[in-house]
């Protein structure tokens, strides 16, 4: 995917921000009704969700930018920032809405017109469940983590105000009011356990970590199709930078042949691989399978450990 097609993915942005300032509106004004802390803490969250969406715009359009001489890579790295900073206001939120549970707790209040609170809280909802779905499916098109985190922050608010409307009706129909800051505080928990896996996520994708194992399973059967005519290969090493994919490799081939065919042969190989995957860079180094210096570089980092300048090759 290009640059240029990659700052369309700010149209989505753009929609998530509109959807968190409806529902932040809607929720204020639920809580409004009725008084329930269930409905304030689930506003916070709309609220930290309109944070979430401008941060993800403009992480989005940092990375939508094409490499240039200071990140010959990309900017793709970006889009892991904006996850990581959603997942922590997703904690601060959480911490939040456990306190005013806590509060609430220790001195429970009737709720008033909770019907019409109730009616309110289920159209916000379903304004984030239907944005949710369109980024949902985005960001798995477009591979995207900023989209996916975006949606996964906003259905984590239709499960939170699924809760809140589920207690509130509860409570009215029981008069049972403790039930209010109960259910705020089984929400805090939840969405405690969402903001630490886009939180995980963020530091593996800023620490280079591998390619999933199905990406790695793939990319070895193509190389597998190669070892049966005497290809070898060694440090086969892989990291994902936003929506790129990195892959570099070692290609054994037999001595005697000619720089010109073992470059046909990489060109092959890298060929293979980038059709199997919608955006990948595909490094390749050529060795000669007997040399014995070509197993001398099997080692992930081939740093020279005793600080000694190595020799030239002969």
């Amino acid at each position: 995917m290009s640059s240029e097609n990659r700052f369309q993915l700010t149209r989505f942005a753009w929609l998530s921000i509109g959807a968190a300032v409806a529902t932040i509106g809607l929720k204020v004004a639920a809580f409004g009704v009725t008084g329930s802390v269930g409905l304030l803490s689930d506003a916070a969250e709309s609220l930290v969700n309109l944070v979430g969406a401008v941060v993800a715009l403009v992480m989005l359009t940092i990375a939508a930018r094409p490499p240039d001489e200071e990140h010959a890579y990309g900017h793709g790295k970006a889009e892991y920032f904006s996850s990581g900073v959603e997942g922590a206001l997703i904690f601060i939120a959480a911490i939040s809405i456990a306190y005013a549970a806590f509060v609430r707790w220790l001195n429970p209040q009737p709720l008033e017109a909770p019907g019409l609170g109730l009616l309110i809280a289920v159209v916000a909802s379903a304004i984030n469940f239907g944005v949710a779905q369109v980024l949902k499916r985005a960001g798995k098109e477009y591979n995207s983590i900023t989209l996916e985190a975006d949606a996964q922050h906003l259905l984590t608010d239709v499960w939170t105000s699924g809760g809140v409307i589920v207690a509130l009706a509860a409570a009215a129909f029981t008069g049972w009011n403790w039930l209010d800051p109960l259910i705020a505080f089984a929400v805090a928990l939840n969405i405690l356990f969402t903001g630490f896996q886009l939180v995980r996520r963020s530091v593996l994708g800023l620490m280079d970590t591998a390619l999933p194992s199905v990406d790695l399973k793939k990319i070895n059967s193509i190389l597998d199709g190669y070892k049966t005519q005497g290809i070898e290969f060694h440090a086969v090493r892989s990291r994902q930078a936003g929506a790129r994919r990195f892959v570099s490799m070692h290609v054994l081939v037999p001595g005697k042949w000619t720089v010109q065919r073992g470059h046909k042969l990489l060109e092959k190989i890298e060929a293979d691989i980038r059709s199997s995957f919608p955006a990948i860079t595909v490094f390749t180094h050529l060795e000669s399978l007997n040399d014995p210096a070509s197993y001398d570089d099997t080692k992930l980092d081939r740093a020279n450990e005793n600080g000694k300048k190595e020799p030239p090759p002969n």
